[in-house]
């Protein structure tokens, strides 16, 4: 499907009240199903919110432009954060998705773009799964992140993304008052059984 902000994606509604939704953030290269197993093995029944990236490197699809490896386009990513917000913004409120109940799963780029999200729009999700991520940027003044929850995993022997990037940005989320969950796995930067065990396990809601 697309919508007015010329975003390809996917959708459907939860299986059944008080089930999340998940707002799907491909890594480079992905799409909008791309991550669809990796939802119905995280969460069997959630809700799915699935953008396809707007920005083509080397024909690949990605939520923002980087410069070179591991350097972003700051302008891009800030502008391209803002697109994606309103876009998420605009299909909660046309569909029966809970808009209280948005969990963001991204993978690398994807990762990337919801920590984006997280510290520039704190009310638009719940929570969030970054797989591989690191800091999208600084931000001049620390959001109010609290009562957000977020999950982090990252891959020893990742060399795309460096454990010390990864842990910046979970220091940053918790300075910003979320309650964050940092795994450092004996991986790479491809995703393992582990890191899906752990979201299933993270997305049980607190007692």
């Amino acid at each position: 499907m697309t919508n007015n902000l010329d975003f390809v994606y996917y959708a459907r509604p939860p299986r059944e009240p008080g089930l999340p939704t998940l707002l799907l953030l491909h890594g480079t290269g992905g799409n909008e199903r791309s991550l669809l197993p990796l939802a119905d093995a995280v969460a069997p029944g959630a809700g799915i919110l699935s953008p396809r990236g707007k920005v083509l490197e080397h024909g690949m699809p990605r939520f923002f432009r980087r410069l070179s490896e591991g350097v972003f386009d700051l302008p891009d990513l800030h502008a391209r954060t803002q697109e994606l917000a309103a876009f998420v913004e605009a299909e909660m409120a046309a569909t029966s998705l809970d808009a209280t109940n948005l969990i963001a799963l991204g993978y690398s780029n994807g990762a990337n773009i919801a920590g984006s999200l997280l510290l520039a729009y704190p009310a638009l999700l719940r929570g969030a799964i970054l797989f591989r991520p690191m800091a999208p940027f600084e931000p001049d003044q620390l959001p109010n992140l609290g009562g957000r929850r977020v999950l982090i995993t990252a891959g020893e022997y990742d060399r795309m993304v460096p454990f010390a990037q990864a842990r910046h940005l979970a220091d940053l989320l918790r300075s910003a008052g979320a309650e964050v969950t940092d795994h450092l796995l004996p991986a790479d930067h491809g995703l393992t059984d582990v890191d899906l065990s752990l979201a299933r396990e993270w997305l049980i809601p607190p007692s």
